[in-house]
C-alpha cells in the first residue's frame, strides 16, 4: 500500500472534507439560516439571563394588575326586603 492510500480515510480538520459537526456545518440556504437563526448562532447566556428576568417580571406584572383590579372593586352596605343588612361588592349592569 502506498502512502497516499493509506491517509485516504483520516483526514484531518484543516482538509477540505472536514465537516464541523450540527447544522453549522450543513449546506443551507441564506432565507433558511435568516429563517431560523438559532440554529446557527452560538448562545449568548448573558442575553438568555435578561431575557429570563425581563419575562417573569412581566408576567408578575400582570399578576399584580389583575390582584389589584379584583382588590379595587368596592364593597358597599345593601339591605335587603326583610330590613337585613348585607356587604355587597360592586357590580357593573354588564354582569
Amino acid at each position: 500500500m502506498s502512502d497516499k492510500e493509506a491517509g485516504k480515510g483520516k483526514e484531518g480538520p484543516g482538509e477540505k472534507g472536514y465537516r464541523t459537526p450540527g447544522l453549522r456545518g450543513a449546506q443551507t440556504t441564506t432565507m433558511f439560516r435568516a429563517v431560523n437563526p438559532e440554529l446557527f448562532i452560538k448562545p449568548n447566556k448573558p442575553m438568555m439571563a435578561f431575557g429570563l428576568v425581563t419575562i417573569t417580571l412581566c408576567v408578575g406584572y400582570l399578576g399584580y394588575m389583575h390582584a389589584m383590579k379584583e382588590n379595587d372593586q368596592q364593597l358597599y352596605e345593601a339591605i335587603d326586603s326583610e330590613g337585613e343588612r348585607y356587604i355587597r361588592r360592586k357590580t357593573s349592569k354588564w354582569d
